[in-house]
């Protein structure tokens, strides 16, 4: 199938069969083109977690808008971003790139002054709004390569953030939570919207041609 079949084909299940599960290759797969997505200035400000474990899962889902998803899917595959640019993660990035390209560091200098300078003094609201953006992109791919795989997910915001950073420790780390997919094999008995039509707006009103 080609990838426009393969999108076609995936919708955002309502409703899992908790006692089938996605093989661990597979969520290294969609997990993978997470980590190929592109990024601003190539920083990647942002981290993909992945949660199997059933406490966790429960736990997770107290804050849910749709708890049985989270409880009954094989794997939450969180993204969180930054919380905020800083010195020193923009020159750990610049730094690992230089060695495996086999530069010098500092190579990139004058491009890290520059964006340190735009980045540094924003408030750090503004900050995460920046990071948070970014991982939009890699959630598209992670959607798209598990649509290839014909794994059932869905994209999730209506979730408590505050609740999903504390359950993982994701202050500690400098991060926050921004999205989630939920990844598994869904139930067709309970998963409503599987016989509906795919339904999105007309060619002619999607795209304005200039």
């Amino acid at each position: 199938m080609s990838l426009i079949e393969d999108l076609k084909w995936r919708h955002a299940v309502k409703a899992y069969n908790p006692d089938k599960k996605v093989a661990p290759e597979d969520i290294e797969k969609i997990v993978e083109a997470a980590r190929m997505a592109p990024t601003s200035s190539g920083l990647q400000p942002f981290k993909v977690i992945v949660v199997s474990s059933p406490d966790l899962k429960n736990k997770l889902a107290e804050g849910a808008l749709n708890p049985d998803c989270m409880r009954e899917c094989s794997h939450v595959i969180i993204f969180a971003a930054w919380d905020r640019y800083t010195e020193e993660r923009i020159d750990h990035i610049y730094d690992f790139t230089t060695d495996e390209r086999g530069l010098p560091r500092g190579r990139f200098g004058s491009y890290t002054d520059k964006l340190k300078s735009i980045y540094l003094p924003q408030p750090a609201e503004e900050n995460f709004a920046h990071t948070a953006r970014q991982t939009y992109i890699a959630l598209g791919l992670a959607l798209a390569q598990a649509a290839e795989l014909h794994i059932d997910t869905t994209p999730v915001e209506g979730f408590d953030n505050a609740l999903v950073d504390d359950v993982l420790g994701l202050e500690k780390l400098g991060l926050k939570s921004v999205s989630l997919i939920y990844a598994g094999v869904a139930d067709p008995e309970r998963d409503w919207i599987a016989p509906m039509k795919k339904v999105r707006v007309p060619k002619e009103e999607f795209v304005v041609e200039m």
